[in-house]
């Protein structure tokens, strides 16, 4: 689910301190000073999608320890896969995206939507800061060049 931040710019990864835009912009060659809408056209280009598992819930703050599970309503994955029927490899940004995933969106999934490869990756949240910048980069550059190939 998004921040607080994200929520109210309308943008995903909004925090300043949030690491997915300065990861992004290392992997795929983007300039910092760059828009919200060009860096979106940009990873777009290099074939990301960005999407949340959770379609809502209630939370108090950002942390996603903090969501209300029963208040958990998942996103429709079957009509997002149907729509982009090319998506080779899923990225959870985190945990909870991938707890999320298995639980209230894999038992829902058609056919061969359930054997799309699935990858967790150490969260670009500043709550994640068990890792550095470099080491949360060099995971995500490892899982988006696994995925490529």
């Amino acid at each position: 689910m998004p921040s607080v931040k994200s929520l109210e710019d309308q943008q995903y990864y909004a925090h300043p301190r949030n690491a997915f835009w300065p990861i992004m912009s290392a992997i795929f060659d983007m300039q910092a000073q760059w828009d919200y809408d060009k860096r979106c056209k940009h990873i777009i280009k290099n074939h990301i999608a960005v999407w949340d598992s959770i379609h809502s819930c209630q939370r108090q703050g950002s942390l996603d320890q903090h969501i209300t599970t029963a208040s958990i309503i998942a996103n429709d994955f079957n009509q997002f896969f149907s729509l982009h029927p090319h998506i080779k490899a899923i990225l959870f940004n985190g945990t909870k995206a991938e707890q999320v995933f298995k639980r209230y969106v894999l038992p829902t999934l058609d056919g061969e939507k359930c054997s799309i490869p699935r990858y967790r990756l150490p969260s670009t949240s500043p709550a994640h800061a068990a890792m550095t910048f470099e080491q949360k980069r060099s995971e995500w550059q490892q899982a988006l060049q696994l995925v490529k190939s």
